[in-house]
């Protein structure tokens, strides 16, 4: 299946995540807040997979540090994944994310 295959919500997001503007990643990190489903953050995981912008990049690493919990969490699931430890181990140290999600991928 081909990223142009996909569309509605998932799409939208796939969208935000491909241009990786700052402002596109705060939409994105907007859909995670109390009440979120599971359904949305499960896009939401998908779609930050698909970051690659500099300056996206960057945003996440900005929540990862200043964000809500659920944030926070979901940033470092993008850091593990691109084995950017330093940075996650970073957070971890400073008591922003725990031990299970230091090392969740």
């Amino acid at each position: 299946m081909t990223y142009h295959q996909f569309s509605g919500k998932l799409k939208e997001l796939m969208d935000y995540a491909v241009s990786g503007k700052k402002s596109d990643v705060d939409k994105l990190m907007g859909q995670l807040c109390a009440g979120v489903s599971l359904k949305t953050t499960r896009f939401v995981d998908y779609a930050l997979s698909l970051v690659e912008d500099d300056e996206g990049k960057r945003r996440i690493e900005y929540y990862l540090f200043h964000g809500s919990q659920i944030q926070r969490n979901y940033s470092s699931l993008y850091f593990n994944r691109r084995g950017d430890w330093k940075i996650v181990q970073e957070a971890y140290k400073k008591g922003l994310i725990d031990e299970i999600q230091a090392f969740a991928r």
